[in-house]
């Protein structure tokens, strides 16, 4: 894995394949290669095949390219994420087989050792440790009796097991261009005489907004004038064409040094947007989730929340909001374990599966699994309209961050969080525990949620004066209590993702159980202190670390009765906004881990051994 982009047009198409890339770069990736047919100028009817590769970055294959004046009318380009085979220039993609078979792949398949010794008994020769390889040598068997490329497209991925998206192209078929998805995304982008195909489309959006999403099982072929697709049957099939509403700016940096710093100052615009139809009303209503909610969720007994990484900490902290407000029970499970143990089915629950691409492998999967096990009910939140867990869900929830470029995800958790607020919401309320006035009252708070937000961002400067201080640090503390022990780990989680410093959360009532044996005044200790209930125990705690001599770094409300002091330090930011809290006391979080990482020098966007959108388990 990580990104695919494919061309076939009357012109070079090689700049949009690099362009692409580029615009694919914050998936991560450890090396590039592309590969073109026809690639002499001076001889458009010579069926050439040209392939390049480069372990690094993309700037560097696109010295290569220039080099050595590479040219063509059709081509296939990919940024892998090393899987199978260490991220080497014999492991990077495309991979070619037989005469002029090239390929690229994103997923992993999983019968790939005996597809490959089976491949290897017919006479094929692997020249690399990949998974994919197996994909392009199978394509070229095919195609000794078909023929045809998209014919043996077919016949090659209907023997696979596991995920795949792949791009193929031929040098006996110069002016055809064949794409394949099961498990990994993949979509056409439709142009004037001239077809594309990519991964995301954001890579696209320098030729097309025309965009169709393959469904699972496609297989698609992209001429110069115009595509067909047939699905894993065999079938013609048809599959709507979106306008896409993405805009050039939106992937774009800007004034910003980084897309995560970008990101981080765009969650008051990204919050207001996915509030829009609530926030103007008078009333929540439960069509918010799609047609047939009231009926749906009216009947919901209890919740689960399937979901993986800072979308599972979105899942933790809906809990203690749908059981307290809506009284519901809720469990959160970590997406990638949940179908591996046996759990107890319960029709009457609402499965809710998050994630920011919908196009997350082990929540896919997850989904699947409950559906299997007899769940009913089930709600897609995702941040991309076209993926895949929005159309396998019954119900769904676009939350409108926009494209979210930075590896480490930030604005996505906000506006998942003002999400799950409101499938809180219409949960009371659908069950009588949400009364007029008390509705009145969240929708004032959620359309006062924005502008708080832009008052929490206005302690940038004191945050990084803070993160100075951590970058020669090894290990970090970060404790919460209740509601905000969630947050705590979000916090714990992007100082780790991006600085590369050790942290770990905790409720801070654990302390004495174990997690006080680490402190000393070389382990910082990061406190989330809203000015709740929970605050007095939560000054208990903290009088814990000092007394054994470690430094505090202390996020309070504004209303809070916290002080600066020796070995204390204290950022106020808002008044305490209730249940919305959390909220807020994310973002100087994402703040401390964005300047932390400055202060190291680490590649903020694009952390290491990490990808953006994690397709395969």
């Amino acid at each position: 894995m990580c990104g695919i982009v494919g061309a076939v047009a009357r012109r070079d198409v090689v700049p949009v394949l690099l362009e692409g890339l580029k615009r694919l770069e914050y998936r991560g990736y450890d090396s590039a290669g592309l590969a073109v047919l026809n690639g002499d100028p001076a001889a458009p009817l010579k069926a050439g095949l040209q392939r390049l590769r480069s372990v690094g970055r993309v700037a560097a294959l696109e010295e290569q390219v220039k080099a050595d004046g590479i040219q063509g009318p059709i081509g296939i380009a990919h940024t892998r994420w090393a899987t199978h085979g260490a991220p080497t220039e014999g492991n990077a993609h495309p991979h070619v087989s037989g005469k002029g078979v090239a390929l690229v792949h994103n997923g992993i398949i999983e019968n790939h050792e005996s597809m490959r010794s089976r491949l290897q008994q017919l006479g094929y020769v692997f020249s690399s440790d990949t998974d994919t390889e197996v994909i392009a040598h199978l394509v070229d068997f095919h195609l000794k009796d078909a023929g045809d490329l998209l014919t043996a497209t077919r016949r090659a991925v209907a023997e696979l097991q596991g995920a795949y998206a792949i791009a193929v192209i031929w040098a006996e078929a110069p002016e055809r261009l064949v794409v394949a998805r099961q498990g990994a995304p993949l979509l056409l982008g439709l142009g004037d005489g001239e077809q594309f195909a990519a991964s995301d489309a954001s890579a696209l959006l320098q030729v097309t907004r025309r965009m169709v999403y393959l469904e699972e099982g496609d297989v698609a072929e992209l001429t110069l004038d115009g595509y067909r697709i047939v699905d894993a049957a065999g079938q013609a099939a048809q599959r709507p064409v979106h306008e896409s509403q993405l805009s050039a700016d939106a992937v774009e940096l800007g004034p910003y040094r980084h897309f995560m710093q970008k990101e981080i100052f765009e969650q008051p615009g990204a919050v207001a947007a996915t509030l829009e139809m609530v926030t103007g009303a008078s009333s929540i209503a439960p069509e918010l989730f799609g047609v047939g909610a009231v009926e749906v969720l009216g009947r919901v007994g209890a919740v689960t929340v399937l979901a993986c990484g800072t979308s599972y900490h979105a899942g933790m902290v809906a809990r203690h909001w749908i059981e307290a407000i809506a009284g519901i029970p809720c469990t959160v499970e970590i997406a990638s374990e949940y179908r591996y143990r046996h759990s107890v089915p319960n029709p009457d629950a609402l499965v809710v599966a998050i994630s920011q691409s919908g196009e997350t492998a082990d929540t896919l999967a997850a989904l699947q699994h409950a559906k299997a096990l007899g769940h009913r009910a089930t709600l897609a939140l995702c941040n991309v309209a076209e993926s895949a867990l929005v159309r396998q869900a019954d119900l769904k929830f676009l939350t409108r961050a926009g494209p979210e470029i930075g590896v480490a995800s930030t604005k996505a958790f906000t506006t998942q969080l003002a999400a799950l607020f409101l499938l809180t919401l219409v949960l009371a309320k659908l069950r009588s525990r949400l009364d007029a006035r008390a509705e009145r009252e969240h929708i004032v708070a959620l359309r006062h949620l924005p502008m708080a937000l832009s008052h929490v961002l206005a302690q940038e400067p004191a945050i990084a004066q803070w993160a100075s201080r951590f970058a020669g640090k090894r290990h970090a503390l970060f404790l919460g209590r209740g509601i905000h022990y969630p947050i705590a780990m979000e916090g714990a989680l992007k100082l780790k993702e991006i600085s590369y410093i050790h942290a770990e959360a905790y409720p801070a009532g654990e302390l004495k159980h174990g997690p006080l044996a680490l402190v000393d005044r070389d382990m910082p200790v990061v406190a989330v202190a809203p000015n709740d209930a929970l605050l007095e125990k939560l000054k208990s705690n903290l009088q814990e670390v000092r007394a054994r001599g470690g430094e505090l770094y202390v996020f309070a409300d504004a209303d809070s009765h916290l002080h600066e002091a020796d070995g204390i330090h204290v950022i106020k930011l808002t008044g305490h906004a209730g249940a919305l809290s959390p909220i807020l006391h994310v973002v100087p979080l994402q703040l401390l881990a964005y300047h932390a990482a400055l202060a190291k020098g680490t590649d903020v966007d694009k952390p290491r051994n990490l990808a953006k959108s994690v397709t395969v388990e």
